[in-house]
Order: structure tokens, then C-alpha cells, then sequence
């Protein structure tokens, strides 16, 4: 598996570190689960689908 290696603030990067602890996984967890999470919703709002369906909403409510 790839390293990088990412700078963020302390106190960011202590809130992680909490979050991870209350949920008993590793911060690199939090932060793989974390991007994926934003990298199939950012796909989910370009998709054609997501910009059809906003559309027929548009239509519906304007």
C-alpha cells in the first residue's frame, strides 16, 4: 500500500484522532473512509443521472 504524506492543522488532526478512538479503527481508516465517502458523492453530483434528475425536480417545483 502507497504512503503520503499529508500537513493539517494539530487541532484538526486531534479531532481525527478522537473521532477514530470513539469508533476503535485507525486514523488512516477514518481518512481511506473519509475520501472515499467524498469521492463517490462528488461522482453521485457530476453524474448525467444526478443532472437529469435536477432538472425533472426544477421542472416539478418551478
Amino acid at each position: 500500500m502507497a504512503r503520503v504524506l499529508i500537513s493539517m492543522p494539530e487541532k484538526f488532526l486531534d479531532e481525527i484522532d478522537s473521532v477514530a478512538n470513539s469508533e476503535n479503527r485507525s486514523r488512516s481508516e477514518l481518512i481511506r473512509e473519509a475520501l472515499r465517502t467524498y469521492m463517490y458523492r462528488n461522482q453521485l453530483r457530476n453524474s448525467p443521472k444526478a443532472a437529469s434528475n435536477a432538472e425533472i425536480l426544477d421542472a416539478l417545483l418551478g
